[in-house]
């Protein structure tokens, strides 16, 4: 290919890439996340939850570099898991986590197509384990070229 070429197709190719991020950006999912992002950032007892919950998970991971043989380990860990299910639970935060896994999919699902039109053995990461990581691997793209079985 020429170099010209090959200018055009990546003029194209970023064409293509801002339309798909215009497209993300004025979607219901994107929408959602902002509102409720901004709900919570301006809900005092959700940010009062969020500073509790950092101030134990500094606890958490202080202790950890002892693990089960530091004295507090026991009750950090359930402070940790308490602070957690409160944070979690509080309207707002549980509104915020619920729009911020939806953009998360929809941008999964954005990635997913674009690298299945490239080769289906391509990986795309994702936070939920649901999806499957590589390919058609049941297991999620287990690297090992198909000795697990998968193609």
């Amino acid at each position: 290919m020429t170099t010209a070429v090959q200018e055009l197709n990546m003029v194209e190719i970023l064409s293509k890439s801002y339309e798909i991020a215009e497209m993300i950006l004025a979607s219901e999912e994107m929408k959602t996340y902002i509102v409720t992002k901004k709900a919570m950032e301006n809900d005092l007892e959700a940010q009062e939850k969020i500073r509790g919950f950092q101030r134990v998970k500094m606890m958490h991971e202080e202790v950890q570099r002892f693990g089960k043989y530091h004295p507090d380990y026991s009750r950090i860990n359930k402070e940790v898991r308490e602070a957690k299910k409160d944070l979690w639970s509080h309207p707002t935060v549980k509104a915020f986590k619920k729009a911020e896994n939806s953009m998360d999919e929809l941008l999964y699902l954005v990635c997913r197509t674009i690298a299945d039109s490239v080769s289906e053995g391509i990986k795309v990461p994702s936070d939920n384990p649901l999806y499957q990581v590589g390919g058609s691997c049941s297991t999620g793209g287990c690297g090992t070229g198909g000795s697990c079985g998968c193609h």
